[in-house]
C-alpha cells in the first residue's frame, strides 16, 4: 500500500491534518471556568479527556486518506474529491469556532449538519479514487454523527 517513496508525502498530509484540526482548540477555552463548563451535559457525554485522543486519531486517518486520494487520483475525479475534503475540513474547523469560540450551540448544530453532509459526499468521492481512503473516513463520519447528536442534546438542555 505504501512504499518508502510515500513517506514524505504521507507524513506531510498527516501533519497538516493534525495541525489544522488542532488549531481551533488552541483559541477556544473549554476548561474549568469556561462557558462550556457551565452547560448542562447530556448523560451520555464522554469526559472531556476523551476528545483529544479521538480527534488526534481521526485527524491521522484523515491525513492518510487525503494522501491516498492525492497520490492515486487523476484529473477532475481527484479535484472533486480533494475539494470536498477541504470543504468538509473547513466546516470541521468552523464548528469548533462557532460552538466553543462563539458560544453558539444552535449555530454549531447548523454547521455540524453541513459538515455531516459534506463528509458523506467526501466518502462517496473518495471511493471513486481509492476505496481505502473512503473507508478511512467512516470512523470520522461515525464520530461526527455522535457529535451532532451530542450537540443537539446540548441545544435541547441549555
Amino acid at each position: 500500500m505504501f512504499s518508502r517513496d510515500d513517506l514524505p508525502g504521507l507524513a506531510l498530509a498527516v501533519l497538516v491534518c493534525e495541525a489544522v484540526g488542532a488549531a481551533p482548540a488552541l483559541v477556544t477555552a473549554t476548561g474549568s471556568g469556561s462557558w462550556y463548563a457551565t452547560l448542562v451535559r447530556p448523560a451520555f457525554a464522554p469526559p472531556n479527556w476523551v476528545f483529544g485522543p479521538v480527534w488526534t486519531t481521526l485527524f491521522f486517518l484523515l491525513g492518510v486518506a487525503a494522501y491516498l486520494v492525492l497520490r492515486d487520483g487523476r484529473g477532475r475525479e481527484r479535484e472533486l474529491a480533494f475539494g470536498l475534503f477541504v470543504a468538509q475540513y473547513a466546516l470541521n474547523v468552523a464548528w469548533t469556532l462557532v460552538f466553543f469560540g462563539g458560544e453558539n450551540i444552535a449555530g454549531g448544530l447548523a454547521v455540524i449538519a453541513g459538515l455531516w453532509a459534506l463528509i458523506v459526499a467526501t466518502i462517496a468521492a473518495f471511493s471513486r479514487v481509492n476505496r481505502t481512503a473512503a473507508i478511512l473516513l467512516v470512523p470520522y463520519l461515525a464520530w461526527v454523527s455522535f457529535a451532532a447528536f451530542l450537540n443537539y442534546e446540548f441545544y435541547r438542555l441549555n
